[in-house]
């Protein structure tokens, strides 16, 4: 296939062509994976260096209480590691039948975190450094302190009035009654103290001791369900990624309950179209991808749950006939109206690593909205993810809520081969922008051949949860006049380029020798390497 290392776009950032890379949303947490490549670690020490850095130096978008997911390229095979915790056991129906939608704050949004127990399992099976070295930089950073970056200083300002009602979150991450600003020193020595156990132990503390104890007793004393036997049953699973075949490549996603199946379902759809066929960033282009994401958010909305609770198997979804069929349905002239309920939410953080060795890592960690619930561990650190709201309150809904049961999950690491060898390791976070954020990085770089920069600094379209469409500055506006013209809802006063809304990419392309990372400057973060 043919790159263009053009750049078309009012591009920030210049990609990094080395033999050992790692690219994150935040520029300490890329130095921190950068330092275990140096010592000789491999790429699941640098990606899991960064990610554990990342729940100190970018706590707007993750934490110690998060989930994560994985996809590990190893001597020629891919692995997926699903680290989404389950609903407490005392969950039932019942208890949120008086609600007529998920909690999005309080001990009622709270599922077992499982992101330390991904980190243990992603260390153990493929990691050469001493697991505890990998929190050394954290470490560092919450009990001595780090330099807020500007746009983690913008969305932690966001949060400020969010989480007024919850005082030990105020006490832990406002200090002085409010969000640091970009520019100034931010210290947590009770996330040192946590990080610090958790290193020793193995995430032993996490789930069986102390810090589970601790959990459990807030959780206890302020009315949650969360129970130390939930903190104890918790294990990340080994998974057998899905895929699909887009112009000779071949896209990874984790299955369910993750949400990558609606990138495949969307990229299926568009494979019966000739894309190159439409210019890019034309109307055609934009609508055709537009009408497949929104047939895809239908049919994933409606059925992705756990795994365990799913009646079509995701290969249904995948079936050629199926997708033939609803690429079909796509009129060029006006848009569709598929149903489609698309849970939003702003709190995630993707990191990649390659090294020389070949070995790619492609990992994704949340809080979902935010810090979270709110619910922040006294003592810890620890601020506890929301992912209970991704659950529905629909009695025969798959992802009805329920005791024991992982909700449907919006982060999505994704992978790329190529003649079943590794081709890019890349992820788009941001809630429901990740799948439409898979298909248009799949779309710009395969379809119409730029290089991953170009792609990632390249306007953006979001489809939100009313079908309504925003689209970023630096669409011609004739395409925007044709698209309204069409049908679309658009939404007016255009996202702006640092406005948080249409995601951030990291990315890692397979070169002849070496890589070609890129880093979205939607984000502070950066591409690194040597």
């Amino acid at each position: 296939m043919k790159i263009s290392w053009e750049f078309p776009y009012l591009s920030q950032r210049m990609p990094i062509f080395a033999r050992n890379v790692v690219a994150t949303s935040q520029p300490l947490a890329a130095q921190a994976g950068l330092q275990m490549l140096v010592k000789g670690g491999n790429a699941i020490d640098a990606a899991l260096a960064a990610a554990i850095a990342l729940t100190v130096v970018e706590p707007t978008g993750n934490g110690i209480g998060g989930d994560a997911f994985a996809l590990v390229w190893r001597k020629g095979k891919l692995f997926g590691l699903n680290g989404s915790g389950k609903s407490p056991g005392a969950w039932t129906y019942k208890r949120f039948s008086i609600f007529k939608e998920m909690p999005l704050l309080g001990w009622d949004a709270v599922t077992v975190p499982g992101a330390v127990d991904a980190w243990v399992k992603l260390s153990q099976r493929f990691g050469k450094l001493p697991f505890a070295e990998l929190f050394a930089p954290a470490i560092e950073y919450a009990k001595n302190g780090f330099i807020v970056s500007p746009i983690t200083a913008a969305r932690w300002l966001d949060v400020e009035k969010t989480y007024l009602n919850f005082p030990e979150f105020g006490r832990t991450f406002l200090p002085g009654g409010r969000a640091p600003r970009a520019g100034q020193r931010f210290c947590c020595p009770d996330q040192a103290m946590s990080l610090t156990a958790i290193a020793e132990s193995q995430g032993e503390s996490f789930y069986r001791g102390d810090l589970a104890k601790r959990i459990a007793e807030c959780a206890a004393a302020s009315g949650g369900a969360l129970a130390l036997e939930d903190l104890e049953d918790h294990k990340a699973e080994w998974v057998e990624p899905i895929s699909i075949d887009y112009r000779g490549k071949r896209l990874y996603e984790i299955p369910p309950n993750g949400q990558g199946l609606a990138a495949l379902i969307a990229l299926g759809i568009l494979r019966h179209y000739d894309m190159q066929k439409y210019p890019i960033d034309s109307a055609d282009s934009l609508h055709l991808q537009i009408e497949a994401m929104k047939i895809a958010f239908a049919e994933a909305h409606r059925h992705i749950a756990d795994p365990n609770y799913m009646l079509p198997s995701p290969s249904d979804f995948l079936e050629s006939n199926f997708l033939a069929k609803r690429a079909r349905e796509i009129r060029m002239d006006r848009a569709g109206h598929s149903v489609a309920t698309i849970p939003a939410d702003h709190g995630t953080v993707y990191l990649t690593a390659a090294d020389k060795s070949g070995m790619m890592v492609s990992l994704i960690q949340s809080n979902y909205m935010g810090f979270g619930s709110g619910i922040v561990i006294p003592g810890t650190g620890i601020s506890m993810q929301n992912r209970g709201c991704g659950f529905v309150i629909e009695q025969g809904h798959p992802n009805c809520v329920d005791g024991g049961k992982r909700p449907y999950h919006t982060i999505i690491p994704g992978f790329v081969t190529q003649n079943d060898q590794a081709l890019m390791s890349f992820g788009v976070m941001g809630g429901h922008m990740q799948p439409q954020g898979h298909v248009q990085m799949m779309v710009r770089i395969f379809d119409y051949g730029q290089n991953p920069q170009a792609a990632c600094d390249a306007p953006r379209w979001i489809v939100n949860r009313d079908l309504s469409i925003n689209l970023e500055t630096g669409f011609p506006p004739g395409v925007i006049s044709e698209l309204k013209k069409r049908g679309h809802s658009i939404l007016p006063g255009a996202p702006t380029f640092l406005s948080g809304g249409l995601g951030g990419a990291q990315l890692i392309f397979c070169l002849e020798d070496g890589y070609c990372a890129a880093s979205d400057p939607r984000k502070d973060g950066q591409a690194l390497g040597f």
